[in-house]
């Protein structure tokens, strides 16, 4: 299971304080739990992520040129597999709704395929975030990815592809992208939402209710049963048992490795 530490993250509650819960929920669980940087800005905050204990990193270079893209990222897998660590990097630019993007610029932006190539070649980054389509904290699924550029990708990349914005995209579409190389898949505005609802419709009920928590509690659950949506719709429901049946291999970083807070 990935859980990601976002910039919004960081900014709201600081990188140690957010580590340090993934941290601790790393620890009561018995299934293989990866801390990872998300979008993270540049090659001192992947350092920083390090040495905090994260065991996955990422460098999103996507709107630098691409020399300088590749030179940041390549410097970011160079110190992080001196340990082990694996790196995502991101080519092509995952756009923001929020920007009102047309068609026209998300395609502009698209990921493309011979460039990935040379950008894998040169960096050594263990999976990539491409653009194929989908556009970051949309909030309803609208948008189909181009999955014939996608097949071009796969056929030229040999790292785990990765997919940003998926809170936008049709179901059946990402099972598509599933079947042709994506690999890991971001969540972040659907849950949001989930949340945002729950919180909407205890207070509804309970408007004097000053136990914040009794409200708090809905909105988790609103989250855990649309964290178990995409788990079923990504396929990867029992991947796994509760007995720790699975075996990480030697460089995947399980979270009894992590370490309590000091």
């Amino acid at each position: 299971v990935f859980i990601q530490v976002s910039q919004g993250a960081i900014r709201y509650a600081g990188l140690a304080y957010a580590a340090g819960l993934v941290k601790i929920a790393a620890s009561q669980v018995d299934v293989p739990i990866i801390l990872h940087l998300d979008h993270g800005t540049d090659f001192e905050q992947n350092v920083m992520c390090l040495r905090a204990g994260f065991t996955s990193l990422m460098y999103d270079g996507s709107k630098k040129p691409f020399e300088e893209n590749v030179a940041i990222t390549k410097r970011v897998v160079e110190i992080a597999h001196i340990v082990g660590i694996p790196v995502e990097a991101e080519l092509g630019q995952v756009l923001q709704s929020t920007d009102g993007v047309s068609e026209e610029q998300v395609r502009a932006a698209m990921t493309d395929p011979d460039q990935a190539k040379l950008f894998i070649e040169l960096t050594g980054a263990d999976s990539l975030a491409v653009a194929i389509g989908s556009v970051h904290a949309m909030r309803s699924a609208e948008a189909e990815l181009d999955i014939d550029r996608l097949r071009a990708i796969r056929a030229k990349v040999n790292v785990p592809l990765v997919l940003h914005g998926s809170s936008g995209v049709k179901e059946d579409s990402i099972r598509e992208a599933i079947e042709h190389g994506i690999c890991k898949i971001n969540v972040a505005t659907y849950l949001n939402q989930a949340f945002v609802q729950g919180l909407r419709e205890t207070i509804e009920k309970m408007p004097y209710e000053p136990d914040y928590r009794k409200h708090l509690q809905v909105a988790r659950e609103y989250v855990k049963e649309r964290v178990r949506e995409k788990i079923r719709l990504f396929g990867s429901n029992g991947r796994i048992d509760s007995t720790g049946g699975f075996v990480s291999p030697r460089t995947v970083h399980r979270s009894v490795d992590l370490g309590a807070l000091e």
